[in-house]
């Protein structure tokens, strides 16, 4: 069974052609349900609902998170869908959705919009999406999904609290939620064929009040997600770039009433910001010459609303309430990438005579290579190869898989005696010298100084939702794990000691570890 969720307020006039669509789906209607969350409209959206004998559950106005959850709650199906009531999902929407959870990793999907309007500002939104579902396509998985064309397994959205309810009208609740799925590791597909037609833009005015508002409310979600500030699988860069520079014109064109060689600047900022926009201009004269008229008016438009809508959520105005925070703050996460950094280009200069002599050890005891490359989960689940010096013999990984009985069994990570090991990688393990090349994983921005260990990816699929907390964060080289026994933690105690450090992390806090890491390298804690 799936089950579509479809939320709507004073939908009346739209809501009709959405649950037309949805009864002619290419998929048996005994295979699907449809749930419409009525979120106190005061027109006839109920009576609409019923003429079309689907069930409609009626809220109190809260906005269409919560609307989304209350339709979860009582939805039915493994598999939940999302589409909006302004919004007519094509024949094989329902199919095209639910392909891409074939795969059992999978927890989330996004389709796509497209429209049959024909004015330019609406061709121009829908360029505009096309050229971000280029980008999106080019990505293995994704982290953005927007709910009005989307799903997600029903245990993996309950387990995780539904959208952001905070966030009382329609924003970036969908963004919000999917960047939360993301941090966790979860897999995240985009399905391009999965296709709902909607009524976009159709003024200037509409498109700016729109633009506006999304900039308002994804200034609080930076305050969650500040990393979200710097890309996604969504936004491309250069949207980023326009809006800066529409303020910097703005700025000299205000300031050049005082000073008149500033418009000079305005006008060469303004070249700028246009030449940002040329990928962008020669994807139009391809697909829709004719939106090439608007196209410069409305990227200023799109790039000035923004950021006064962004600018006008980060000074404060009506703040929502809500538990969500930074899993690291911030100016902590600037300080510790700098530290990172240091640390570990300066670790990697002095113990570059080390490493050379352990590398010619490594291979004069055991035929191989010096080193040891393994795929490993970091943050947000993003696979990167850790490099470590090779302490087992050549091929180990066939011989005998030791770390998947050990985590399914709840007992330690590693095993005593493990007979795949060299008589140098016992030296190299004690010591835990064999992770000196990782301080090249920590200066590329894979791993840092501190943190969560990387974890092996069969390891990171078996874990429950609450495991995936430790991936919020970058792994280190040291952490809360080598410090308190290492290889003698069960996996979940471990985790738990990991979640904490996230939960309570201060810079200081990094600081007591690394110190404490040198006397239980000595002490050999946990070490195999």
């Amino acid at each position: 069974m799936i089950s579509v969720v479809v939320p709507v307020r004073n939908a009346a006039g739209t809501l009709g052609p959405c649950l037309e669509a949805l009864a002619h789906q290419t998929l048996a209607a005994g295979n699907y349900e449809i749930i419409v969350v009525n979120d106190g409209s005061t027109d006839n959206t109920r009576q609409v609902a019923l003429a079309h004998q689907v069930c409609c559950l009626d809220t109190a106005p809260a906005g269409p998170a919560a609307a989304r959850n209350h339709g979860v709650a009582q939805a039915s199906g493994e598999l939940v869908l999302f589409t909006d009531g302004d919004c007519a999902p094509a024949p094989d929407w329902i199919e095209q959705m639910s392909a891409p959870f074939a795969d059992p990793e999978v927890v989330g999907a996004r389709g796509v919009y497209r429209t049959r309007q024909t004015s330019l500002i609406a061709r121009f939104v829908q360029q505009e999406y096309q050229d971000k579902y280029d980008r999106t396509g080019q990505r293995a998985t994704i982290d953005f999904i927007d709910t009005y064309s989307a799903g997600y397994r029903r245990a993996v959205f309950q387990a995780n609290g539904g959208f952001e309810t905070a966030f009382s009208a329609p924003s970036v609740e969908d963004q919000e939620f999917s960047f939360r799925l993301a941090q966790k590791g979860y897999k995240l597909l985009f399905a391009p064929r999965a296709a709902v037609y909607h009524q976009h833009d159709r003024t200037l005015a509409e498109y700016a009040r729109r633009k506006f508002w999304i900039g308002y409310w994804k200034a609080f979600l930076l305050r969650w997600l500040p990393q979200k500030a710097l890309g996604d699988s969504h936004t491309p860069l250069s949207q980023r770039v326009q809006m800066g520079l529409a303020g910097l014109v703005a700025a000299a064109a205000v300031l050049g009433l005082a000073w008149h060689p500033l418009w000079w600047a305005a006008v060469a900022l303004l070249a700028i910001f246009f030449a940002t926009a040329l990928p962008f201009f020669f994807k139009l004269w391809q697909r829709d010459r004719a939106v090439l008229v608007l196209a410069p008016l409305l990227l200023l438009l799109r790039a000035g609303t923004l950021g006064l809508g962004l600018s006008a959520g980060l000074v404060g105005l009506r703040a929502p309430h809500s538990p969500r925070r930074a899993a690291i703050a911030w100016p902590n996460q600037m300080a510790k990438r700098l530290i990172d950094i240091a640390g570990a280009g300066g670790a990697l200069i002095v113990s570059a005579p080390l490493l050379a002599g352990l590398v010619v050890l490594v291979k004069l005891d055991s035929p191989g290579p010096a080193f040891y490359v393994q795929e490993r989960v970091g943050e947000n689940g993003r696979h990167f190869r850790i490099i470590k010096l090779r302490s087992m013999v050549a091929g180990a990984d066939q011989l005998s898989p030791v770390i998947g009985p050990a985590v399914r069994s709840g007992s330690t990570l590693k095993t005593p005696g493990d007979p795949r090991v060299t008589r140098v990688g016992r030296i190299l393990r004690r010591w835990s010298l064999d992770e000196l090349p990782q301080f090249w994983n920590v200066l590329k921005g894979d791993m840092s100084l501190v943190g969560p260990r990387p974890e092996e990816t069969r390891v990171v699929a078996q874990y429950s939702d609450w495991h995936r907390a430790r991936l919020a964060v970058r792994p280190g080289l040291t952490g809360p794990m080598q410090i308190n026994g290492r290889g003698d933690l069960a996996l979940d105690d471990r985790v738990r000691l990991e979640i904490d450090y996230i939960e309570h992390y201060s810079l200081l806090k990094d600081v007591l570890i690394l110190l404490k890491t040198i006397p239980a390298v000595i002490r050999g804690d946990g070490a195999y």
